[in-house]
């Protein structure tokens, strides 16, 4: 998987297929497609109904003939056949036309660390169904850790932490290659089954799934923190009545249960750092750790990282877009490649 600077700089579009949202970055145009990896589609007719933002707002509200489905789980594509017809409508007519107009188009796309070649060639097939001749995979870390502007050629160390929706990546960098990562599967979606879980085992209410991530941000200035409001207005449908209702649950209760997914997190951190020359973690004592993803935002996991680690911990400025940008950067050739033989250059 690992692919030069050269080959990148002639692909003429960059995607990045996530579980959460799929972005599309082109050549000379920027980011042009940032939506929900989501589509509707009509189970009588097979046809789609709708994608991006407004199928995602039909999860939980559909009749029984319409299903919404997600193509993309974990990074990887379950279903190539509606993938290519999600990503079909969501670039449009227009510039899916641009696109055509290129006789051999190339592509890149992220890829998980350590994905299977079965995953791999998933990612491939999708984008050859929409016209590619060539398709390039770029490591999701190397791909962030570009787009936030780390030194990734560098000879020092860099540590990113990816919070993406199904899983969680965690690896230091050197050198423009990666020493050693971990791949976790616990992100984004873990923690909101576990506010989930706690709301109804604790105080028998059912939480629509659209009301989580609202419900983490009211818990913005505490989140995973002790400082804010005790408690906290909830509404929902109680489990044995069916009935709307309203509690108060206790805060720092739904910090614990946030808890729990993420000490997977920190122990996937402390593996990748015993696994690290002790070189390497000298340079990141100071460096500290870079975090990247959507789940990245969650009001106090930066905290709990702090603390937990003792390392400087620091949120990347557009944590949602970093690895298409990142490979967007590439495919515009903004990033040099280091000079690894200087010597043979001066004879």
């Amino acid at each position: 998987m690992t692919v030069s600077l050269e080959q990148l700089r002639r692909c003429h579009v960059a995607v990045d297929l996530g579980a959460a949202r799929t972005r599309v970055f082109v050549k000379g145009v920027g980011l042009v497609v940032d939506e929900p990896s989501v589509a509707a589609v009509n189970t009588r007719t097979g046809a789609l109904i709708a994608v991006g933002e407004f199928a995602e707002k039909m999860t939980g509200r559909t009749p029984d003939y319409i299903r919404v489905v997600r193509p993309v789980s974990g990074g990887s594509v379950v279903d190539i056949d509606m993938a290519q017809r999600m990503l079909r409508h969501l670039l449009g007519e227009k510039l899916r036309r641009q696109l055509r107009r290129k006789p051999m188009l190339r592509a890149a796309a992220c890829t998980p660390h350590d994905s299977d070649p079965l995953a791999q060639r998933a990612t491939i097939e999708t984008l050859v169904g929409l016209g590619a001749r060539r398709v390039e995979l770029v490591d999701t870390l190397i791909a962030a850790a570009v787009g936030c502007g780390l030194p990734v050629e560098q000879p020092t160390a860099t540590m990113i932490l990816v919070c993406g929706a199904a899983t969680t990546q965690v690896a230091v960098l050197s050198l423009g290659a990666i020493v050693t990562a971990e791949r976790i599967p616990v992100g984004g979606n873990a923690i909101d089954h576990a506010v989930i879980q706690y709301l109804r085992h604790q105080h028998e209410l059912m939480l629509p799934s659209q009301s989580v991530r609202p419900l983490q941000l009211a818990l913005h200035g505490n989140g995973l923190t002790p400082h804010g409001p005790a408690s906290t207005e909830i509404h929902g449908r109680d489990v044995a009545t069916g009935l709307a209702r309203s509690v108060l649950v206790d805060t720092a209760a739904v910090r614990q249960a946030l808890h729990t997914p993420l000490t997977a997190v920190l122990d996937g951190i402390g593996k990748v750092l015993r696994d690290c020359p002790p070189d390497l973690v000298a340079d990141l004592v100071d460096r500290g750790i870079m975090m990247v993803g959507g789940s990245a935002l969650l009001p106090g996991l930066d905290q709990m990282l702090r603390n937990a680690t003792g390392m400087p911990v620091h949120i990347a400025e557009r944590p949602d877009v970093c690895a298409v940008l990142g490979l967007g950067a590439m495919l515009e050739g903004r990033i040099e490649p280091l000079t690894l033989n200087p010597l043979a250059e001066a004879e």
